[in-house]
């Protein structure tokens, strides 16, 4: 049952509804709105500032006027100059208190009308002023202030009446005055602060977001990656991040291609291969008649080598449908088994070869599976010291603890190699090298239920241990 197709991935919208839905226009309604609240917490004390310093003026107008009084007979003015003094101070009536006596200094000219309000300038606190002035701007129409405030004397206290209206259409105009200002200087700052993020956040953010929508949309074959930055903030993180993946998902991808294209060269290639090796084993076996002793000693050895040539073959095509050969379990002479290993695998090389293992040592297992495991080893540890150019180049093989162990005395696996050491294409150290016959080692290991492991490795040499049921513990 084949999995169903992923679904499209939406359409992204376009023009103003895009610019709308993106971060930048996010980020710009932020900004504006984070200013514009700011300008709100300013405005409130500054309107408070403004109430309070046009009531101070009119009562200090007033006080003038009660000053004026005391210098006049019997505290007492004609008509005209009481008239003026109001009209100069823009109060509606001015009167003292003393002593609990109540004494109208300026009588009102007109009827007074309307609802009244007392203010008390004494003791006020910053946060009532701030509330009072707020309220000034719900105040009804035609609303009286009487006004309460120090007199112009010790232990006197002034009393004045003023209209709402004059104080509540200045508090207006400054509203906005404060308003249209703060827009301006909100939509300033907006605009050099979007700059500035939209240069440091949103660019580099956008730029991941389109690598990653079209890598979400074709991994195969996108084309516009990231390169690395220099940022070290989570951003530069985020992108860094995102150019390694980039760079390791093309990897996989080329790797893919070419075991593909291995699978398909050796798929043609399979059965040619083997009809040759087949034409070989009639050979062989017409060599294994002969009477010729050095013959018929080497027409086993060539025999077998000519059906492991065979079994390789298939091998390869069975790698490639990850289904490895189950092992053929038969008793094995471990020493001959290795021996012939190091036979195939160093061909003559200028390495010497120490092989602990007792003749006689005899357990169960697959000796095509141990011979290709042993000679993979032995092979790659050949060609590392060769292409290091090792003096002395030394491989042992010894029993320790259940395990079989390879130890040379090379130069040591890079970091690379350690990384993807039993990856496909990917843990060779040679320059045309595969990095296959690690990873068949490893299978071939666990097919046998043990396992292959890098034991050391560094400047004195790399050490491999192969464990494997039935070995001594």
């Amino acid at each position: 049952m084949t999995a169903p197709p992923p679904a499209p991935l939406p359409t992204p919208p376009q023009g103003l509804r895009r610019f709308a839905d993106s971060l930048a226009a996010r980020l710009f309604a932020l900004t504006l709105g984070a200013i514009l609240f700011t300008e709100f917490l300013i405005f409130i004390p500054s309107v408070s500032s403004l109430r309070t310093q046009w009531l101070e003026e009119r009562v200090a107008a007033a006080r003038i006027a009660a000053l004026a009084l005391d210098a006049a007979p019997m505290r007492e003015v004609s008509d005209e100059l009481s008239e003026s003094l109001l009209m100069k101070a823009e109060v509606l009536a001015v009167a003292e208190i003393e002593d609990e006596m109540h004494i109208q200094l300026l009588a009102p000219r007109v009827a007074i009308d309307g609802p009244m309000r007392l203010v008390d300038l004494r003791g006020s606190t910053a946060m009532g002023r701030s509330f009072a002035a707020l309220r000034e701007y719900l105040a009804p129409e035609g609303e009286i202030l009487i006004v309460v405030a120090e007199g112009s004397a010790e232990g006197r206290v002034l009393e004045i009446l003023l209209p709402q209206a004059p104080l509540k259409a200045g508090l207006i105009q400054f509203a906005w005055r404060i308003a249209g200002l703060s827009l301006i200087i909100a939509l300033v700052a907006a605009v050099l602060i979007y700059a500035v993020l939209d240069m440091f956040v949103v660019r580099p953010i956008k730029r991941v977001t389109i690598s990653v929508e079209q890598f979400s949309r074709d991994p195969g074959s996108w084309t516009r990656r990231l390169s690395p930055t220099p940022r070290r903030d989570e951003i530069g993180r985020a992108q860094n991040a995102l150019s390694g993946m980039e760079e390791a998902v093309a990897d996989a991808f080329r790797q893919r291609a070419h075991l593909a294209e291995l699978g398909s060269a050796v798929a043609k290639i399979n059965h040619d291969l083997r009809n040759s090796l087949a034409s070989a084993q009639l050979v062989s076996d017409m060599l294994a008649k002969s009477d010729d002793p050095r013959v018929k000693r080497a027409a086993p050895r060539l025999e077998r080598a000519l059906e492991r040539a065979i079994e390789l073959a298939t091998a390869t095509l069975d790698y490639g449908k990850a289904a490895p050969r189950p092992p053929k379990m038969q008793p094995v002479s471990l020493r001959m088994v290795l021996t012939e290993a190091a036979d195939e695998a160093l061909n003559g090389a200028a390495t010497q070869l120490d092989i602990h293992v007792p003749a006689s040592f005899v357990f169960t297992s697959d000796p095509d599976h141990l011979h290709r495991i042993a000679s993979n080893l032995l092979r790659n540890a050949a060609d590392a010291m060769a292409q290091a150019a090792t003096a002395s180049p030394h491989i042992r093989i010894a029993l320790a603890q259940g395990a079989l162990v390879f130890k040379d005395n090379g130069p040591g696996l890079p970091e690379k190699a350690r990384a993807n050491l039993f990856k496909p294409f990917a843990g060779s150290t040679r320059a045309n090298g595969t990095g296959l016959g690690l990873v068949i080692a490893h299978e071939l290991a666990s097919a046998l239920g043990g396992e292959l492991t890098l034991l050391e490795t560094g400047e004195t040499g790399s050490a491999f241990r192969l464990a494997l049921p039935g070995l001594p513990a």
